[in-house]
């Protein structure tokens, strides 16, 4: 094996790949090979860095340089001036957008300061295809703790004193749910994963899996270790091919080195693990419609009780939790619980991994620990609002949570207190809004979302979720009255009160958030037909401000539907009843002559 000097990092987790990183990976390893430098220099893909708003990321050590934005043709000057001459590509290197000062190790960019890598620790630092990479960063170690030196008592009394809870978004304890199922006797039990990632925006669990699959296969190692189970099942969506090509080497690497399968390490314990695919419904992500999918029929929830716990997977006692949650448990194991609790808050142990996306200057993947606030996540760490835009709203849990608002900005992040604020944790996805979006069409994206996905079982959420829909369309439409504000209202209370699953009782969250904190926004629609963030098409209206129009003829040049009138060197006119909110008179015109209104 070479006694590598030095070791470039290209990210290689999916967003990344698909702006070149695959091919800038191939461009490093032909020119140090065409310097003889092969056997100096190792050149590995990683999993996600998390900053993708600036990738490609390039990582070189042992000098912790960090590379953004570097492309293919990148190649030949980070090998011939950084790794050849020793000198730092400042071209390349991170420029604080406000002060333009250059920042070329990561330690000291504002996203990495306030984050703190449980879940996220490996992604980044090794080749997730190379089990022995894993194995050098204390890879296996819990397993092999837990198999040789604790009971399965033992190891659920470490999960539920660490405070551990459920990251897939409903925040039970996970100790108690291992429990729960190795207290139910049964001649054959089940641990799943639920890699069914569905939030708009969300890519947490993808990310893991891509960049530190062993994690999660010795979780669920341990996991069936301690509540008597031999089979693990993984639910992942189809159309993550690179997490489910990762996943499934590091099963077979596992199982080569006998972490996986019969006898686990010369003990009594055998555990294998296999891969179940899924269509990409959202509402299998709750965990009884998700077993319902395994077993070949349609996703679709069931009456709880009996809980998976005690009758799940074939009716068998059966342990599900998402990718997060099981990415924790091996450094719970080897650090201890006491250490765990350390971190977060009383009732919310630990970090959580969150896909910030939306208006965001620093899209991209972030850990925090719990209590961190909003505004620490948003402005810190994510750099603050595209464009100086003012901040408006974020929407934390996907379709299942609701909008705060920047008097929330100072709010803990944890389960309760998101809860007590209206919205929710879920599983990680934080969108980020500013003054130009306009609430009541995110609250009609979100119902679009969760009419598309419903299951359809029940009538709340299959035709409920239709009608508030339907509601929201004829107020963005400029067609709503009072009285459909009163029934969107009471509508969604009474959806929240009768749907069968979780994913139905929360679809409403999006309106009654919005409506309880931006309700003049709705009122402006519904009295005014007016949509203050000019974003609701069919009530705007572009309009020829006469002081500034010289009538050069360019907007009605561009008019698709000869909507502009007006002769030349004269004031013009838009006939509104023909007008199809195009915007290309707007972006016409030189003068600034043509307002949305």
């Amino acid at each position: 094996m070479a006694n590598y000097k030095m070791h470039v990092l290209v990210c290689g987790g999916t967003g990344c790949l698909s702006s070149g990183s695959g091919q800038l990976a191939d461009n490093l390893k032909e020119v140090l090979k065409e310097k003889g430098l092969e056997n100096e220099v190792q050149v590995l893909k990683t999993g996600c860095f998390g900053f993708c708003e600036k990738g490609p990321i390039v990582k070189i050590l042992p000098d912790n340089t960090f590379y953004v934005e570097v492309k293919p043709e990148d190649a030949r000057i980070i090998v011939d001036e950084h790794l050849i001459k020793g000198r730092k590509i400042e071209s390349l290197l991170y420029k604080v957008p406000e002060t333009k000062e250059i920042i070329s190790d990561s330690k000291h960019m504002d996203f990495y300061k306030k984050q703190m890598r449980i879940a996220l620790r490996n992604c980044g630092f090794v080749d997730p295809e190379n089990i022995e990479e894993y194995i050098g960063r204390e890879g296996y170690q819990a397993l092999g703790k837990s198999i040789t030196e604790l009971s399965s008592q033992d190891v659920i009394n470490i999960i539920k004193e660490s405070g551990l809870r459920g990251r897939g978004g409903g925040g039970f304890p996970t100790g108690l749910k291992w429990e729960f199922t190795y207290k139910n006797k049964a001649d054959q039990k089940y641990v799943v994963c639920n890699a069914d990632e569905g939030d708009p925006g969300a890519f947490m669990d993808r990310s893991l899996l891509e960049g530190d699959p062993h994690s999660i296969v010795e979780a669920m190692a341990i996991c069936g270790y301690a509540i008597g189970a031999s089979k693990g099942l993984v639910y992942i969506r189809a159309e993550y091919p690179l997490a489910i090509e990762r996943l499934q080497k590091a099963i077979d690497d596992a199982r080569e080195f006998g972490l996986l399968g019969d006898n686990i390490l010369n003990s009594d314990f055998s555990f294998d693990i296999e891969i179940k695919f899924g269509a990409g419904a959202f509402v299998c992500g709750e965990e009884t419609a998700l077993i319902q999918s395994m077993q070949d029929n349609r996703g679709e929830p069931t009456t709880k009780p009996p809980f998976p716990a005690e009758s799940g997977y074939w009716g068998k006692p059966t342990n599900v939790n998402n990718v997060e949650t099981f990415a924790n448990i091996p450094a719970i194991i080897n650090k201890g619980a006491s250490w765990f609790k350390s971190i977060g808050t009383e009732k919310s142990s630990g970090t959580k991994v969150f896909a910030l996306a939306g208006k965001v200057n620093n899209v991209g993947l972030v850990e925090v620990p719990m209590g961190t606030t909003l505004r620490e996540v948003i402005f810190d760490i994510g750099g603050g609002i595209k464009d100086g835009k003012k901040f408006k709203a974020v929407q934390t849990g996907g379709p299942s949570g609701g909008c705060l608002t920047v008097n929330d900005l100072d709010t803990p992040i944890d389960f309760d207190t998101l809860l007590a604020k209206g919205s929710m944790m879920g599983s990680g996805g934080m969108i980020v809004m500013d003054e130009d979006d306009c609430m009541v069409a995110v609250s009609k994206f979100y119902l679009e979302f969760t009419v598309e996905e419903s299951c359809g079982k029940c009538t709340p959420c299959r035709i409920g979720t239709k009608r508030l829909h339907e509601i929201l369309e004829k107020i963005t439409a400029g067609k709503g009255t009072s009285e459909d504000l009163d029934l969107l209202k009471s509508l969604s209370t009474v959806i929240k009160d009768t749907a069968l699953c979780g994913l139905g009782q929360t679809a409403p969250n999006p309106i009654l958030s919005t409506i309880e904190k931006f309700w003049d926004e709705y009122t402006a629609h519904v009295i005014d037909k007016k949509c203050p963030s000019g974003q609701c098409t069919s009530l705007l209206q572009y309009v020829v401000n006469p002081e500034k129009c010289i009538g050069c003829t360019a907007c009605a040049r561009v008019c698709p539907v000869n909507c502009i009138s007006g002769k030349v060197k004269e004031v013009h006119f838009i006939d509104q009843s023909k007008c199809i909110k195009c915007g290309a008179c707007q972006a016409a015109c030189k003068f600034s002559a043509i307002d949305k209104k």
